[in-house]
């Protein structure tokens, strides 16, 4: 499991846009969630566009430091490290309901 997380977090990168521009932000994160966070992220996550942007906010932000998550922790601790508050917000107000 942990070869395929890594493979995972390398074959989708690490970096991201440090801009507050949520479709700018939101580009790598669309690679397992949909364009518009219509899918479910490796069968393991909640559609993203059916939760509300302080939800986002919370995940996301938990994501970060670590207080948040399921399955996919590590992965998405690793994903959203370069986030901005910003950025998590843009991210929110863009797919978030």
């Amino acid at each position: 499991m942990t070869k395929l997380v890594t493979a995972l977090v390398v074959t989708f990168g690490l970096t991201c846009s440090l801009s507050a521009d949520g479709a700018a932000a939101y580009k790598k994160c669309s690679a397992c969630h949909g364009t518009t966070g219509e899918k479910s992220a490796l069968g393991k996550s909640k559609v993203i566009n059916t939760m509300t942007k302080a939800e986002i906010v919370t995940a996301l932000s938990g994501y970060k430091d670590g207080s948040y998550g399921g399955p996919m922790k590590a992965m998405m601790k690793g994903q959203v490290a370069s986030l901005s508050d910003a950025d998590i917000q843009s991210i929110a107000d863009m797919v978030g309901k």
